[in-house]
């Protein structure tokens, strides 16, 4: 796209001043609706988004799960170009294609001063504002909070579909092994094997585990398993799963055990399975009350850590992340399995959250860009 068919668009764009987004409404109730437009104050940007997904935190808010309030545009993952700039941004250019993190920490609270970026803000998930706190990114435009620390260039030589998995399911497990400092050689467990727990597998093996073990009884989950570097999936309906995974290691356990569901039963297989001095990474997002069995953390002398990790986010988390995929580290396009335009977007939901039809993950187009072949002006 020109300079100048891109400023004719945006004149367009701000004449009509209404996109199109997915609102929330309560429990069960969602639709795709016209909106405003936003416009960037100071320290934000606008950007146009060209590709966005639905996450399984989205169907935990729709279910009622998590709450957050009526009337929201829901949805954290974005890839888009940029729209508006508001005044204090610097470094940045009208059109530019960019990567937004699902997490946008401010650089500036104690939080981020003391490192802990996913959390700015200094409150529970103070660092998720997409469809959380404020309007999220399954819309046609998305307003960015602290731009200059958020938005990250994507190379010209990646597609948006080779990057958008970053924002969030990627960054979140490839966390579970960093926050677990796992070491070359580690045996590591991945409890499930949806968007995250597959994400956590690939960060496992980037670490340099030395075998990976995933769970999974999903036939098709089970094979992208294999694909993104596990060595052995289990079947938990075919076998008690931390007993097959203590045989395995010769009754000694592994290292480290990430769990990436979020339920009762299978935070218990990843503790069951731990060495004594193991690390239980957890990443699943809980709903309802957390027990740990007595006996698995053996009665709390077992010397075992359990961490927890919220999606890392920033611009340079996000640069990081796609010199990965630059240089053919990692390749997620094959968790890309289904393709929806914004107004079909309520039935992607029905079959993401009902897991049918083998899907992993849903591409949402807002601009309705699916007739574009790889390499077209996606602008």
């Amino acid at each position: 796209m020109t300079t100048a068919t891109f400023a004719k668009e945006k004149q367009t764009d701000q004449k009509t001043a209404t996109m199109k987004a997915l609102v929330f409404h309560g429990p069960g109730r969602i639709a795709v609706e016209q909106m405003p437009i936003p416009r960037a104050g100071y320290g934000e940007a606008v950007i146009r988004v060209t590709l966005t997904t639905i996450c399984g935190t989205d169907v935990h808010i729709l279910k009622g799960e998590y709450p957050v309030n009526p009337g929201l545009i829901i949805g954290h993952e974005a890839v888009g170009t940029i729209h508006e700039l508001g005044p204090g941004i610097s470094g940045y250019k009208v059109g530019e294609r960019v990567l937004v993190g699902a997490i946008t920490p401010c650089g500036q609270c104690a939080s981020c001063l003391s490192g802990t970026w996913s959390q700015c803000g200094g409150v529970p998930l103070g660092g998720w504002k997409f469809g959380n706190t404020i309007n999220g990114a399954q819309a046609e435009y998305l307003l960015v909070p602290y731009a200059q620390a958020n938005m990250a260039r994507i190379p010209d030589e990646l597609r948006d579909e080779q990057v958008i998995l970053l924002a969030d399911i990627a960054s979140t497990g490839f966390s579970a092994a960093e926050s677990a400092q796992v070491q070359l050689g580690d045996s590591v467990a991945v409890i499930a094997q949806g968007p995250i727990g597959l994400c956590a597998t690939v960060g496992a093996k980037a670490k340099g585990a030395g075998l990976i073990i995933t769970s999974e009884s999903n036939f098709m989950r089970k094979e992208m398993s294999y694909k993104m570097g596990a060595d052995i999936v289990l079947d938990p309906k075919a076998v008690d799963v931390a007993a097959e995974i203590r045989r395995l290691t010769h009754g000694r356990g592994v290292d480290v055990a990430i769990e990436a569901l979020g339920t009762q039963a299978t935070f218990e297989t990843a503790l069951r399975a731990l060495r004594p001095g193991g690390t239980l990474s957890s990443i699943g997002v809980y709903a309802g009350k957390l027990s740990i069995p007595v006996d698995a953390f053996a009665a709390g002398i077992g010397d075992y850590k359990i961490v927890t990790t919220l999606c890392p986010g920033g611009k340079e988390r996000m640069r990081r992340l796609m010199d990965l995929v630059l240089q053919k580290r990692v390749d997620l396009t094959p968790l890309l399995t289904h393709t929806f335009s914004l107004n079909e977007i309520v039935d992607a939901y029905s079959l993401f959250s009902k897991q049918e039809d083998g899907v992993l993950k849903v591409a949402i187009h807002p601009q309705d860009l699916r007739s574009l072949k790889p390499g077209d002006d996606q602008c």
